[in-house]
């Protein structure tokens, strides 16, 4: 049997995961990083991206807007921003997410709408991602 930790995904809405892993990949700011039980403790942000959790059953996608981890020898929490199941995805809405933020970018006013869009391009680019990561794991 492996060795394990106890993950806890939660966004400002709910919990969308608890449990046991076996390992976790993480989108952090400094790179994507894979997390092993007994993992040196570290606190780091998080951009948009795809939560991957493995446990004895398989992997397991999650999609995360932005937010924070913490990991603990045995303990690993992702404080996200919003976190979705990545089969929750709309990538119809995630298309159109993206081509409102290149739009908003083209016809920019102000500096602050300017970094608004550039933010909501990054996340529908990832959420994106994480859907085509899905569909080439489940093969259609």
């Amino acid at each position: 049997m492996a060795m394990t930790m106890h993950v806890d995904i939660v966004s400002a809405e709910e919990g969308i995961f608890s449990g046991p892993a076996e390992m976790v990949f993480a989108p952090a700011v400094m790179g994507e990083v894979g997390i092993l039980p007994r993992h040196a403790p570290m606190l780091t942000q998080l951009k948009p991206g795809e939560v991957r959790i493995r446990t004895g059953e398989g992997e397991q996608f999650f999609y995360v807007s932005g937010g924070m981890l913490e990991i603990q020898p045995h303990v690993v929490t992702v404080l996200a921003d919003t976190a979705l199941r990545a089969k929750d995805l709309d990538e119809a809405a995630a298309m159109q997410a993206k081509e409102r933020a290149e739009q908003a970018l083209r016809d920019k006013t102000s500096e602050f709408e300017y970094a608004r869009a550039q933010s909501e391009l990054a996340e529908a680019v990832a959420q994106l991602a994480a859907i085509k990561k899905l569909r080439d794991k489940s093969g259609r």
